[in-house]
């Protein structure tokens, strides 16, 4: 018999190893299906009638008046199993044996009586079919094998009971392999369950496609599933089902689900009266307009209405779908995700009404709970959370910006760890807004505290992130002093990236040399372990390109070296500067060379050999320096420990420097040991190394302290695709650095303040003489996408851009150099006649730029079609009363809407000779203008857009590359090949597109970058 607990919705069975009665399962009684039966009905709880004429107790219904929100997606296992249990399989249990060998023995006995059964000579009836079926499903999750039964699962499909089609589908969908022969026997009995028009067949057909998933189903079904889905006659449980189930297959396959004609009649099933189709359909179209973003932009202003009437809802209007007195939660974070798949509406309606939408929600957020349990706050908070990410994706409401970072900061202390946490997140985000800046920087103290006191380590770190984030001038020595006395006691796994952190800080915010100096060697003092070469590499850098702080860094890492503890980082940075630099504090009798020498040299044994290297290198130049040391020198590099050394790179530069310093003279060795000349300016090694830590499309940005503002996160989390350009998310890369080559040395600046002069570059920027000309500054963008433009000693003009599909945002950063301010600053994008883009700046540059300072604007790109000609900008100002104007070309080429395509050699070569004719074909040979160097060659190529082929070419060391440029009114398939002759220094390169004009002009582009 039955046994229900007291406790509300739980089920309980009597044990499986109690006796059968009269023959038949424990549950054999003819009790219907759970989506059948009135028992098992949510509306009908309280169905005293069946249970009493069965002499049981009713369940006792729960004590919540909220319905869960419906789900329909694949079958449920145990669901299925415990829905009619079939006789014998209770004696399959594993409980039911004493030991695993005797389990073992019972599972053998049982499929040798199926495999019996199946072979017999009598014919078995569907129920006898399906009990086996259901046994061997049963025996394969215990975890044993099964080599057969598939057939007669097959044969189960054509019944026209639903429980033995049931578990005939389930079986297949667990055990049959996708390569299996039976596949075409398969789609034969989905087909005719699809064309019968009974829903409950439909379904079980659809959820077998979802579940097994494989291409062959998807080459079988795609063209069909489209049409049940926006079908009259289907049935809303079809239509869901269809939904997910042609998602299913679109992620699998995306080239197999061709929407075309079905588009516009999927995006109405937004307006769908059933909540249920609404969810499944807004699931399938988030994912579908990915990819083509404008054949579904007619979503926005539907996904809009539908989010106005749930969010303006009271909990009672949508009963079915209300969940812990919240409407449609579910329904609302998938809208919510789907809008932030596009720009702002451009209708104002529309946008107004999205506004009004927002500001309810938090508006709700602010009322009293309507529930004290957890599952209400869950479902209210997603939304609210949802709706900020939404908010910072549009980043052009300053008043629902503010709004949002206020309701974050209420999360700050909320005792929930997981509410922190994701404040904390947003909060990162809401950093890179100027609009939002301030008002997050109004919660420092609360995230310092966080730092300090929290026990969670992701919530420390993600507080560490968000101090980061909040950091510019006004704050920085705040944020880096809690985040050194953070460093002490910081969690092992977090101390190098706090570490990166701090230095990245220091040097951008730093007002004053000696406090950066004072910043890095307490770095080093308290986590030396977590210090990287990149680091100490960075303030050797500075140090040597600033005559001002030159005296002060050998002073202070001579007191730094007389710790008794020093850690080796401190050796190899006081080694580096006092043989530099140490004559600066050598008049001081407590720093003479002698004293710098012994003190030095009183650390060389506890040195590592790369360490020991280097101090014999101070060695050398301290004869240079201190003639006086040198015969103490000579002695130590006369010492057999040197001299005979089992490093072959210590016994050669103490044989080298010992000879050097006996034979040269006075002034032959001051020309070989002369100063180091300043460092040229290059990117800071620091930021390629943070990016690096912190992995592809993570990080933060570090303009101002704020995140990068052309990093990419869309639906809150989901993978970046090509579709969209998005505002900042918790998780974008630092400085949307792609694959930057190895950094190089700190920049050689006038401005205090500008430590970080080039934080745009990913290559080698100006030079002090301040730089390329603008052609080849504008050159150098066609295979990256950040760097720095232009610049003069009165101005810098940095780029940020990303692109996906025809649309683009780019970041433009001014940069005032000077101590004056800027007046009537005014830059404006001018259009060239052929230009064929659209060029939109969000909002309006500041007529005054102040000394030191930096401003941004941003323009907004849509690529309409194909064009040679790059816009230009026109930047005018007045600087100290005289005007001032210069103008540029705008790094958008057309191959910035270049996407990438991935295809097979016999694909390729096939494409390739469809291109054959003479207009198609742009060719050109070439000399080589840059070291030929093949991984340079590649990162090139990949900057340009192109996807790179592997075994495609005959010749391994060709590159073969596919792409599509896509327009707004086409697009253009492009395929490249390019023939490196290293022995002659000679490249040949080939284009083939399917317009003349792109084939010529892409030549051009590419062959000017080798």
């Amino acid at each position: 018999m039955l046994q229900l607990s007291t406790r509300p919705g739980r089920l309980y069975l009597p044990s499986l190893t109690e006796a059968p009665r009269q023959g038949r399962s424990l549950l054999s009684h003819s009790l219907p299906s759970p989506a059948a039966s009135p028992l098992f009905h949510p509306r009908a709880p309280h169905n005293h009638t069946c249970w009493q004429k069965r002499g049981l107790q009713p369940p006792v219904a729960p004590q919540h008046p909220e319905r869960t929100q419906k789900r329909h997606g694949g079958l449920g296992l145990p669901a299925v199993l415990a829905s009619r249990p079939l006789h014998g399989l209770e004696h399959t249990s594993p409980y039911f044996c004493k030991s695993k060998e005797a389990e073992i023995k019972r599972i053998n006995k049982e499929l040798a009586n199926i495999r019996s059964k199946f072979k017999g000579d009598k014919a078995l009836d569907g129920y006898s079919k399906k009990k086996y079926v259901c046994k061997l499903l049963f025996i394969f999750l215990l975890g044993h094998d099964i080599d057969f039964g598939h057939m007669e699962a097959v044969n189960l499909l054509s019944s026209n009971k639903y429980t033995e089609k049931q578990i005939g589908y389930l079986f297949i969908s667990v055990l049959v392999n996708s390569n299996s022969e039976l596949i075409r026997l398969i789609n034969n009995a989905i087909k005719n369950d699809l064309a019968s028009r009974n829903p409950t067949f439909m379904c079980l057909a659809l959820h077998c496609i979802a579940n097994v998933g494989s291409r062959e189903m998807g080459e079988a079904f795609a063209a069909d599933i489209p049409r049940i889905l926006v079908a009259g006659d289907s049935m809303d449980s079809v239509k869901q089902s269809a939904a997910l189930c042609l998602l299913r297959l679109y992620k699998a396959s995306p080239d197999l689900v061709p929407m075309g004609e079905w588009t516009a009649r999927v995006v109405h099933l937004l307006n769908d009266q059933h909540m249920g189709v609404v969810t499944a359909a807004v699931s399938l179209i988030t994912c579908l307009c990915k990819k083509n973003p404008d054949d579904f932009k007619t979503c926005i202003s539907l996904a809009v209405s539908r989010l106005s009437r749930i969010v303006s809802s009271a909990s009672t209007d949508l009963q079915d779908y209300t969940y812990y007195f919240v409407p449609a939660p579910w329904l609302s974070v998938k809208l919510l995700r789907l809008l932030q798949c596009y720009p702002p509406p451009e209708d104002a309606a529309v946008k107004g009404r999205l506004v009004e939408c927002l500001e309810t929600v938090l508006n709700k957020a602010q009322e009293p709970p309507k529930s004290k349990k957890v599952q209400h706050s869950n479902a209210k908070n997603a939304i609210l959370f949802e709706t900020i990410s939404l908010i910072i994706h549009y980043d052009s409401e300053p008043n629902l910006l503010v709004r949002a970072c206020n309701q974050l900061g209420q999360f700050l202390q909320h005792r929930e760890t997981n509410l922190r946490y994701l404040a904390l997140e947003s909060m990162c985000t809401l950093a890179s807004s100027e609009f939002s800046h301030e008002a997050v920087k109004t919660h420092i103290d609360t995230v310092i505290n966080a730092l300090k006191t929290e026990r969670d380590v992701s919530v420390r770190q993600r507080a560490a992130d968000l101090l980061y984030a909040m950091c510019d001038r006004s704050n920085a020595k705040q944020i880096v002093s809690e985040m050194l006395r953070y460093l002490e006691t910081a969690d092992y796994a977090i101390r190098e990236e706090i570490v990166l952190k701090v230095a990245i800080l220091a040097e951008k915010y730093a007002v004053d040399y000696s406090w950066y100096v004072d910043t890095i060697l307490n770095l080093i003092r308290i986590a030396g372990d977590y210090v990287s070469e990149e680091v100490w590499y960075r303030v050797l850098q500075i140090v040597t390109n600033r005559d001002d702080v030159q005296g002060y860094a050998a002073k202070t890492v001579f007191e730094a070296l007389q710790a008794p503890a020093c850690h080796e980082n401190m050796v190899k940075v006081g080694g580096y500067i006092l043989g530099e630099f140490g004559n600066l504090i050598a008049g001081d009798p407590r720093s003479s060379p002698p004293v710098q020498f012994s003190l030095l040299h009183s650390k060389f044994h506890l040195c590592s050999v790369a360490t020991r290297a280097l101090l014999l290198s101070t060695y050398i130049k301290f004869i240079n320096l201190f003639p006086e040391t040198k015969a103490t020198i000579q002695g130590v590099l006369r010492a057999g420990s040197q001299l005979r050394n089992a490093d072959v790179e210590l016994q050669q530069r103490a044989v080298e420097y010992l000879t050097l310093s006996s034979v040269a003279s006075t002034d032959v060795l001051a020309t070989v040991l002369e100063e180091m000349p300043p460092f040229p300016e290059r990117e800071s090694s620091i930021l390629a190394k943070l990016k690096r830590k912190k992995g592809p499309g993570a990080g933060s940005a570090l303009d101002d302290g704020r995140r990068d503002p052309s990093s990419n996160d869309i639906n809150g989390g989901v993978e970046p695709t090509p579709s969209t350009v998005s505002t900042p998310s918790p998780s974008a890369d630092l400085l949307g650095l792609r694959a930057a080559p190895p950094p190089a040395a700190p920049p050689a600046s006038s401005g205090a303040g500008n430590l970080l002069v080039d934080v745009f570059s990913d290559g080698p920027a100006a030079q002090p003489s301040l730089g390329p000309t603008p052609e080849e500054a504008f050159l150098r963008f066609v295979c990256k996408n950040n760097g720095v433009l232009f610049e003069n000693q009165l101005l810098q003009i940095g780029v940020k851009s990303e692109f996906r599909q025809n649309l683009g945002r780019m970041y433009l950063f001014y940069g005032n150099k000077t101590s004056v301010q800027f007046q009537n600053f005014s830059p404006t994008v001018v259009h060239p006649g052929d230009l064929q883009t659209h060029i939109l700046p969000t909002k309006r540059v500041a007529a005054q730029v102040d000394g030191g300072a930096q401003v941004q604007q941003v323009l907004n790109i849509e690529c309409l079609r194909d064009f040679l000609t790059p816009p230009l900008l026109s930047v005018r100002f007045r600087y100290g009363g005289a005007p001032q104007s210069l103008t540029l070309k705008l790094p958008v080429t057309i191959n910035k809407f270049f996407q990438p395509t991935e295809m097979a050699a016999q694909d390729f070569f096939q494409r390739w000779k469809q291109l054959s004719l003479p207009q198609q074909e742009a060719q050109k040979i070439f000399k080589a203008n840059h070291p030929m160097d093949a991984e340079v060659t590649k990162a090139k190529l990949l900057g340009f857009g192109s996807a790179l082929l592997d075994n495609v070419d005959p010749n391994p060391e060709n590159f073969v590359g596919a792409g599509i440029i896509q327009t707004k009114a086409l697009q253009v398939g492009c395929l490249l090949r390019l023939e490196p002759n290293a022995q002659a220094q000679m490249y040949r390169l080939t284009l083939r597109t399917s317009k003349e004009p792109v084939s010529r002009h892409l030549c051009e582009l590419l062959a000017q970058q080798f």
